[in-house]
């Protein structure tokens, strides 16, 4: 497959598709330094979009021009790069490769119609890359492979394109394919001869590159012969997948077939999903027009990959889930986009990214926003109607307006002070709704607390913000602890989550430790007197009760009975007794946490006919309760999680032991899928806080867990101890 010069300049301009079939949306896939931010530039510059190594102003790049990125040198968020190649216009979204920013990685797949996974030739393919391949492959998403940092001195293409044949054609090895071999100049002092060409399988010619600028010329009998085998085994996997069954009996029978049936019918099994090119590319040397491949590559997706319009029709509900028509990529049909993502800018206020899936989009047009199904994440479900700004293509920290946005591509929308991640924009008159997709449920615990008065009263609103820019965060105010809690995807989310609290929405927090919601209940029946008496001369205070304390079973709460006989409480004050004992429960008896599962029976008691009061035996009933812990065992509850590991087989043996050092209990095991175990497991709450970090550890980025409360149970003694000697500290 040869590519052809034809790329058109739009360093400057907004790209503006006017029909789906002059499309192309196409995602970037692979761990984090395979080097998808540096392909995304030479794309961009090939393309003609930037004159000069992907940078558009102040040193930034189309692609990582956040401040925090820079700050970081790792891409953190998902970006859009549109840019032109032979008449079509392609939106590159450039994806985080770090785990924690999965989330980025989701959005980008809805958003596009094609895959490209880009892996190191230095760095091999790691297990998260794998699992992204496999969830593509289950739902038929097209998919292609480039190897990248092909200048590293240990880089080797061959053997590269071999273990992603391995690994990605594991189903069908004659499916994932390379469609250039790399012609390579003199070697370096160190012994690395450099991959300064290619070599085109199915056109048998030459793309040199060793000038800076993309020659094409005959192979001499040397590198013929070099692409003899591999052209043939080329050849009969595009013969496998063609639709033309007589094919690949003429192709056995020695006709030669034809160079443009190959290539057409390679473009077809590409755009079905059932054919993965392998391809490579190399940054532009400095002072040079283009990188190497990156012609070839944006043939590829131009040529390739599916058009929006080879898309299913979207399945949509009413607001009210009630069942509406599935829609397709039509931009003459009823209007459903879907925000992919949303961001902030200090200028013009919340930016939104959209996909639009049907109708056409326009500026300063009023659209029904629709968000539901997230208020498990701290979103609340809304319905309203807003009328949009400005409608633009983004590029860098540029912004260039648009006219209008059909069905099958992307923009920025301005002014949709409502619309959150995952939320739908559809016509007012005709409102609707696309579900949203699967997120990673966030395990990872941040507990914060404003750093002075003045953060305090910014605090909400920020927080809201970010959580409505992050359907993978989820924000939690917990009843018990009393804590405001940021549940992230890692570390590094977390720390993005501080740092854009600070410098985008000006709020200064604190991380604290987070707290688990423990209990503490009785473990044998006791007996309490509480006597509150204050003579202090006029009006004084008499109250005195005394109660039973026994244990209950798990879930029961807190049990008041009354059994005074005889007057000895007046009949008014005992709700104030079981008041007092409640209120004393609920702050705690030993190590501040709430009492529960007891029965508290009040037998007997004093009062006084003028000091008698209310608040006195308040006082009384959790003076009383108190005196009843001090005879007793109070045993300390803590939360018990249900917990379901899945990891690839090889790290069974070790997530077990991990779970076994945590105080864990194996209940059992079962397959999930072909090499893949789910490990099911209870584990107290408290052993698990950064569990997201650690497994991720223990199984080198594959394994992944969801966890749900089971129920609270007696925590050991000697870990009791240590937490009532910490809560003495704290006091």
């Amino acid at each position: 497959m040869g590519a052809t010069s034809h790329q058109a300049g739009a360093a400057g301009r907004a790209l503006t598709a006017d029909r789906p079939s002059s499309v192309r949306n196409v995602v970037l896939v692979g761990h984090s330094g395979s080097g998808k931010t540096t392909l995304v530039e030479a794309l961009a510059l090939t393309a003609g979009a930037v004159n000069r190594a992907g940078r558009v102003e102040d040193g930034a790049t189309v692609s990582d021009y956040d401040e925090i990125e820079h700050r970081r040198q790792r891409s953190v968020q998902l970006s859009l790069v549109p840019v032109e190649w032979g008449g079509i216009k392609i939106n590159i979204l450039d994806t985080p490769g770090y785990a924690d920013f999965v989330g980025e990685l989701r959005a980008g797949l809805r958003a596009a119609d094609a895959a490209l996974f880009v892996v190191s030739a230095s760095d091999g393919i790691d297990g998260a890359t794998r699992m992204v391949w496999d969830e593509c492959e289950a739902v038929g998403m097209p998919r292609a492979i480039v190897v990248t940092h092909l200048e590293a001195a240990r880089a080797d293409y061959a053997q590269m394109a071999d273990v992603c044949g391995e690994i990605f054609g594991a189903d069908d090895p004659d499916a994932v394919i390379p469609l250039y071999l790399p012609l390579h100049g003199p070697a370096g002092p160190d012994g690395h001869a450099p991959v300064t060409g290619l070599l085109g399988l199915l056109s048998q010619r030459v793309y040199d590159y060793a000038s800076g600028e993309r020659t094409e010329r005959d192979p001499d009998p040397a590198e013929l012969a070099l692409i003899s085998g591999a052209r043939s085994r080329l050849i009969e996997g595009i013969i496998a997948e063609s639709e033309d069954e007589s094919l690949m009996d003429r192709y056995l029978g020695g006709e030669d077939i034809d160079v443009k049936t190959l290539v057409d019918d390679l473009e077809r099994a590409v755009a079905r999903g059932t054919f993965h090119p392998v391809l490579m590319a190399a940054p532009a040397a400095e002072g040079a027009k283009q990188g190497l491949g990156t012609a070839e590559l944006l043939e590829l997706i131009t040529g390739g990959f599916p058009t929006p319009l080879e898309r299913g029709p979207v399945t949509v509900t009413a607001p009210d889930g009630a069942d509406r028509p599935a829609v397709t990529c039509d931009p003459d049909g009823p209007l459903v986009a879907e925000v992919v993502k949303t961001s902030s800018d200090p200028y013009v206020g919340r930016v939104s990214l959209v996909r639009v899936f049907s109708g056409t989009l326009r500026p300063e047009q009023t659209v029904h926003v629709s968000g539901h199904g997230l208020t498990d994440r701290g979103h609340e479900d809304h319905d309203v109607d807003e009328r949009i700004g400005t409608l633009t293509s983004p590029f860098g920290k540029q912004q260039r307006a648009l006219d209008r946005c059909i069905a099958g591509d992307l923009a920025c929308v301005a002014r949709l002070s409502r619309a959150e991640t995952g939320d739908t924009l559809s016509a007012k008159e005709d409102p609707l709704l696309m579900e949203p997709w699967a997120m990673p449920d966030p395990l990872l615990p941040l507990a914060i607390e404003a750093h002075s008065k003045a953060d305090e009263d910014k605090l909400s609103q920020g927080l809201a913000r970010l959580v409505a820019e992050d359907p993978t965060m989820r924000l939690e105010q917990n009843p018990h602890t009393h804590q405001v809690v940021l549940w992230c995807l890692g570390e590094a989310h977390q720390d993005v989550a501080l740092e854009r609290l600070r410098t985008r929405y000006g709020v200064q927090v604190d991380a604290v430790p987070h707290k688990v919601s423990l209990r503490e209940t009785f473990g044998a029946k006791a007996a309490g007197r509480g006597r509150h008496v204050k003579q202090s001369g006029g009006h004084g205070q008499f109250a005195i009760c005394e109660i039973e304390v026994e244990p209950l079973p798990p879930g029961s709460g807190i049990e008041f009975v009354d059994k005074v006989v005889g007057g000895a409480v007046p009949r008014q004050f005992i709700p104030s007794v079981e008041k007092g004992v409640r209120t004393q429960a609920a702050r705690g008896v030993s190590a501040g946490y709430p009492l529960v599962d007891v029965r508290i029976t009040l037998l007997d008691g004093k009062a006084h006919s003028v000091d008698s009061s209310d608040a006195a035996f308040q006082t009384a009933g959790a003076l009383a309760l108190r005196e009843a812990a001090t005879e007793a065992r109070i045993e300390l509850l803590e939360p018990v999680a249900e917990l379901a590991v899945i990891i690839p087989d090889e790290y069974v043996g070790p997530v077990m032991s991990d779970l076994a050092g945590r105080r864990g209990r194996v209940v059992g095991t079962e397959q999930a899928g072909a090499g893949r175990t789910r490990v099911r497991a209870e584990i107290p709450e408290i052993e698990i806080g950064r569990y997201a970090v650690e497994l991720r550890s223990v199984s080198h980025g594959t394994g992944r867990f969801a966890r749900a409360y089971a129920r609270h149970e007696p925590m050991p003694p000697q870990v009791a101890d240590k937490v009532r000697e910490q809560a003495e500290k704290g006091t």
